[in-house]
């Protein structure tokens, strides 16, 4: 299902997940939850002052041809140190990934609904439209980015990111498009410091976000705590072998943890729709629908501590939910699987009445497409879900 135009991507949750529930409650039984229209959730509290500049008084001319990220720049140094809010008004704005816009602290980047920022065509392996680097009260909204993958002048790399966050605090994107990008829609991770311990990302909020079509990922945490995603899509990100809709794994030796994905949806990717890759701690995956994405719906390598509950899996290629390489203390429960394993069985839109079942069936047939685990996972927790061939 694809964003209709000009509609706000709240209210394109809450359209198409209203309709959807009553095929949920019926199939399942009293026991299955309905996906939410929307979450509900608080985002972080900011402190920013009051002043407010526009990117158009500091010189930048949203015209789609002309650099405007000196401007940018300007705009951002020009508040006070209080901060206070940089507006993006209605127009096309190209930037230089390659000389970052970065936000300060205590900033809020508010774009206008009719604002695109689009990134000046570059051969370079890595670069980033909106940089956050060790920062803290920081809030981007509305608008669009669109990546260059399009165009892009090189063949390597992977990190051309739309957004990329680096130990950063208090930080929220929000209502906000992003496609196209030569790697990720958006990156949240940790900010390397030379003699010193990576400083990680925390409290970081992602709600009403758009993601699609990027090259790799829609959304990769990587060095991250306090990462709370909501009512967001990551869907149709392929280019890479390994592209996935969300991907949750920190690099080298650092961690991840208190990870919640509530209510988005993950659809069409080209690897799997979720990973939780390794040192990753406390995710929760709730009432997302999960779906025809080219790898498993949700793969779990050797995480431990989450909990995946009331989403809709279907029409994955492969397995629904891999459980693997040591996971460990993981309950899955209440959640709708349809069809996975599709490459073995084919892509079948049925009517047939799920069932609920108590643990993993095993075998590549009925129930055991759609979970399965590893034998060296410890302490899986499989209760009542919800099945149909």
């Amino acid at each position: 299902m694809a964003c209709e135009p000009g509609m706000a991507r709240r209210d394109f949750l809450t359209k198409s997940l209203l309709l959807a529930v009553p095929a949920l409650v019926g199939v399942g039984g009293p026991a299955m939850a309905a996906v939410s229209a929307v979450s509900s959730y608080t985002l972080p509290s900011l402190r920013r002052g009051s002043t407010v500049v526009s990117v158009r008084s500091f010189g930048a001319a949203g015209d789609g041809n002309t650099d405007d990220t000196a401007a940018f720049k300007r705009a951002i140094s020009a508040l006070p140190e209080a901060g206070g809010t940089v507006d993006v008004p209605a127009g096309t704005y190209v930037l230089d990934p390659t000389n970052s816009v970065r936000l300060r602290s205590n900033m809020h980047l508010r774009m206008a609904s009719g604002a695109t920022l689009t990134t000046k065509r570059n051969s370079a392996e890595r670069a980033y439209l909106l940089m956050l680097f060790k920062v803290t009260d920081v809030e981007i909204s509305g608008g669009r980015i669109v990546g260059d993958r399009d165009v892009h002048l090189g063949t390597k790399g992977e990190w051309g990111h739309g957004i990329q966050i680096l130990g950063s605090n208090l930080v929220t994107v929000r209502d906000i498009h992003v496609s196209r990008c030569w790697g990720d829609g958006i990156c949240v991770g940790g900010a390397t410091v030379a003699d010193a311990a990576p400083i990680p990302s925390r409290d970081v909020a992602v709600a009403n976000v758009f993601s699609i079509g990027n090259r790799r990922h829609g959304l990769t945490i990587a060095n991250a705590h306090g990462v709370r995603v909501y009512d967001s899509e990551f869907s149709s990100n392929r280019g890479l072998s390994f592209a996935c809709g969300i991907d949750v794994e920190p690099s080298n030796d650092n961690a991840a943890s208190s990870i919640l994905i509530e209510n988005c949806d993950i659809r069409k990717n080209e690897a799997n729709g979720i990973m939780v890759y390794k040192r990753v701690q406390g995710v929760t995956i709730k009432k997302c629908y999960v779906e025809e994405n080219s790898g498993y719906g949700i793969l779990t390598i050797s995480p431990y501590d989450g909990n995946i509950t009331q989403n809709r899996i279907r029409h994955n290629m492969l397995i629904g939910l891999m459980i693997r390489v040591r996971t460990d203390n993981y309950q899955v429960s209440g959640n709708y699987f349809r069809n996975n394993n599709a490459n073995l069985h084919g892509v079948k839109y049925t009517t047939a009445t799920a069932l609920p079942v108590v643990g993993i069936v095993e075998g590549n047939k009925g129930n055991g497409a759609h979970i399965a685990k590893t034998s060296d996972c410890t302490n899986i927790k499989v209760l009542t879900n919800y099945y149909a061939k």
